[in-house]
C-alpha cells in the first residue's frame, strides 16, 4: 500500500465556540513563549476510512470578520506543514530542529487564521482527481466541524503543483453553494507542461546558463518556421540537447528553486543513504513526458520498491530542522499525533514516483473560474525560479485570452521607511499576473516582506 500525505493550509477567523476542546494545543514546544491566539490540533474522518490531520491557528488581528484560505504545498507528494513552518506561518523553525521564533510576516496578521489540515490517504495510486475529491471532503467535514466559519469568505491558494490541486479543486468547491468561494491565488504554480517546458530553455539561455553552442543546435533541432518545440519534440538531435538543458538545470549544482541561492549542503548525488534510509534528491516537474526522463524514473520507482522508507528531498533544501522538530515525541503529543503515524518527511518519493498525473494544464478551470465572473483569481511568481518559471505562467495567463484592464506595470511595497519595487503586474478581467523581483519558488521564505503586502492586497481586494 501507498501513504499519501496531502497537506492543507487553511487560514480563517477566530470564534471557536464550536471548536472541539480537546484539540486545542496548550503548549508548544520550542517557543520562547506561548502565542496569545489559540490554536487547534486534531483529527478530522473523511469518507471511506481516510482520516487527516488539521492544525488551525487564529487571527492576530481582527478575527471577528476574517475570511478563510486554504494553502497547498506541491510535490506531489510534499507537505504543507513546510509552508507553515518556513515560510508565511506564524511560527518559524530554526536550524536547530528545536526551536521556533514568531514570523513579523505571517500572513495570519492580515485579519485572518490559520487552520492547517493534513490528510493521510491509503491507497493504491494517488491520482489529481482523487486528490481534488478528497480535498473537497476535508473542507466540508473542516466546515461541519466549525460551523461558525462556513458563511466567511473563503479563498484557495497553492504553491508549486499546488497549481493543478487548487484550480482543480476550485472548479468543485465553486459548484457548492454552501461554500462562499472568492477566489483563487497560484505562486510559482505548475499550470502548464508544456508552457513550462518551451519557457524554461528560454529562461536558462537568457540567465547564462547554456551558452551559445548548445543555443544554437536547440534552435537548429527544437525550432522550425520561428517556432519551438521544446516540450515533446521527436527528434532525436533535439532530445539530446534538452538532456543537457536538463542535466545544466537540475543535476549540475544549481538551485533550481532559486536561481541565485546558494545549494543546502552543497552538490549532493542524486541517491544517498541518510539515518537508516535512502534520500532521492529529485523532484523536477519537467520534461515528464521525454523518454529519458521516464527512463530516470523507472530506476528511481525500482529503487523506492525495494526501500520502504525512502524519503525524497527537494534539491538544495535543508528539510533537517523541520523534520527533527515534526518527530520529536514532545511535538507530536502537542499537535494531538496518533503515536502509530508514521514518520513526518519533507516529500515522500513513494508517492511522488506513483502519482497519476491526469492534468497537463488547467486552463479549462481557470476559463470556468473566469467564466463566473465573480472570482479573484492571482497567479504570481518569484522571478528566479526555474522549477515553475515566471515566464510559463506569464504564458499561461496570456492565453487565457481576458481582457487587459491594467497594463504590465511595477508594484510597490514599504521597506522600512521605504518604497521598493517588488516586481511586476499586469492585470486583466477578474485575474492578474505578477511577478516577485529576486524571489524563487518560496516567495513569503524569499521575501516576506514583499509577499505579505502581495498577499494584503490579493485577501483584502485592494489594487496590487
Amino acid at each position: 500500500m501507498h501513504l499519501a500525505q496531502v497537506c492543507l493550509l487553511l487560514l480563517g477567523v477566530l470564534q471557536v465556540s464550536g471548536a472541539p476542546d480537546a484539540d486545542e494545543i496548550k503548549y508548544l514546544p520550542g517557543l520562547p513563549k506561548q502565542p496569545s491566539f489559540k490554536h487547534y490540533s486534531g483529527y478530522l474522518s473523511v469518507a471511506d476510512n481516510k482520516h487527516l490531520h488539521y492544525w488551525f491557528v487564529e487571527s492576530q488581528k481582527d478575527p471577528a470578520g476574517s475570511p478563510v484560505v486554504l494553502w497547498l504545498n506541491g510535490g506531489p507528494g510534499c507537505s504543507s506543514l513546510d509552508g507553515l513552518l518556513t515560510e508565511h506561518g506564524p511560527f518559524l523553525i530554526q536550524d536547530d530542529g528545536a526551536t521556533l521564533e514568531y514570523n513579523p510576516y505571517s500572513w495570519n496578521k492580515v485579519w485572518i487564521l490559520n487552520h492547517i489540515i493534513i490528510i493521510i490517504i491509503i491507497i493504491i495510486i494517488i491520482a489529481d482527481f482523487q486528490v481534488a475529491t478528497n480535498n473537497y471532503l476535508a473542507l466540508k467535514e473542516f466546515f461541519r466541524l466549525f460551523p461558525e466559519f462556513s458563511k466567511n469568505e473563503f479563498f484557495l491558494t497553492g504553491e508549486s503543483y499546488g497549481g493543478i490541486y487548487i484550480p482543480t479543486l476550485a472548479e468543485i468547491v465553486m459548484e457548492d453553494s454552501s461554500i462562499n468561494l472568492q477566489g483563487i491565488a497560484v505562486g510559482n504554480g505548475l499550470s502548464s507542461y508544456e508552457l513550462n517546458d518551451n519557457s524554461l530553455v528560454y529562461f536558462a539561455y537568457y540567465h547564462g546558463l547554456l551558452g551559445t553552442s548548445l543555443w544554437n543546435d536547440l534552435q537548429t533541432f527544437c525550432c522550425k518556421d520561428g517556432a519551438c518545440n521544446f516540450y515533446d519534440n521527436q527528434d532525436v538531435n533535439c532530445s539530446t540537447s534538452l538532456t543537457t538543458v536538463q542535466v545544466i538545470v537540475y543535476q549540475s549544482g544549481l538551485n533550481m528553486y532559486n536561481l541565485y541561492a546558494p545549494c543546502a549542503g552543497g552538490v549532493q548525488q542524486r541517491v544517498s543513504f541518510e539515518n537508516g534510509q535512502f534520500v532521492i534528491r529529485d523532484l523536477g516537474h519537467n520534461f515528464v513526458n521525454h523518454p529519458w526522463s521516464k527512463e530516470q524514473n523507472e530506476k528511481l520507482r525500482g529503487v523506492v520498491s525495494l526501500l520502504k522508507s525512502s524519503r525524497l528531498d527537494p534539491p538544495c533544501t535543508n528539510s533537517t530542522p523541520s523534520t527533527l522538530y515534526l518527530n520529536n515525541p514532545q511535538v507530536k503529543s502537542a499537535l494531538h499525533i496518533s503515536p502509530g503515524a508514521l514518520d513526518w518527511v519533507i516529500c515522500s518519493a513513494e508517492v511522488n514516483l506513483n502519482y497519476n498525473r491526469l492534468f497537463m494544464d488547467v486552463k479549462k478551470q481557470y476559463l470556468k473560474l473566469l467564466g463566473a465572473l465573480k472570482y479573484r483569481v492571482l497567479v504570481y511568481n518569484g522571478d528566479v525560479d526555474m522549477a515553475c518559471n515566471f515566464l510559463g505562467d506569464e504564458w499561461f495567463v496570456e492565453s487565457l485570452q481576458q481582457e487587459v484592464q491594467v497594463q504590465r506595470r511595477p508594484w510597490i511595497y514599504f521597506n522600512g521607511e521605504t518604497q521598493q519595487i517588488g516586481g511586476f503586474v499586469k492585470e486583466f478581467t477578474n485575474i492578474a499576473f505578477l511577478t516577485v523581483k529576486g524571489s524563487g519558488h518560496m516567495v513569503p521564505t524569499d521575501k516576506p516582506i514583499a509577499a505579505f503586502t502581495m498577499f494584503s492586497r490579493f485577501i483584502t481586494k485592494q489594487p496590487y
